[in-house]
């Protein structure tokens, strides 16, 4: 058997390595006592404000949708991305936005603690080209369900 290394065409990009540090770095931060709620939004919303122009706006929207659909979430970040976590800490949603890993648009996704169970398959990740009232109200919905 091969012994089979990593390539610089079948490893990690710069920018996964990069979304790696900052986990390993959260969960430092986590495991920490006394870590309080507001830091983790501040770091949420610190997030959000080094996206580029594009991604910030929808940022921005995305988590006052969430914020005033479903309050019980908690901001933090996760792999250095804004997400919203229930009260047992579980990521429910995040917003991946494009500018973080170079794609053509960015994503709301959901995880396994969103309540979006719908048969044998459901969607869990949603592109976002450009905002309208109709994908506020369609994350709304979203947000609302996944939470139920």
């Amino acid at each position: 058997m091969a012994d089979r290394r990593p390539t610089q065409a079948d490893g990690f990009s710069d920018a996964e390595r990069a979304a790696m540090k900052e986990r390993a770095a959260e969960l430092r931060a986590e495991s920490k006592k006394g870590r309080k709620r507001a830091d983790e939004l501040q770091a949420a919303l610190d997030a959000i404000a080094r996206m580029n122009p594009e991604d910030r706006a929808l940022g921005e929207r995305v988590h006052a949708i969430i914020t005033s659909n479903a309050p019980g979430l908690s901001a933090k970040t996760w792999y250095g991305m804004p997400a919203y976590a229930n009260a047992d800490g579980k990521i429910v949603v995040a917003f991946k936005n494009s500018g973080k890993f170079n794609t053509r648009y960015s994503t709301l996704e959901f995880q396994d603690a969103a309540q979006l169970d719908d048969g044998a398959m459901w969607p869990v990740s949603y592109a976002i080209v450009k905002w309208s009232r109709e994908v506020a109200e369609k994350i709304a919905v979203l947000v609302r369900t996944a939470v139920s």
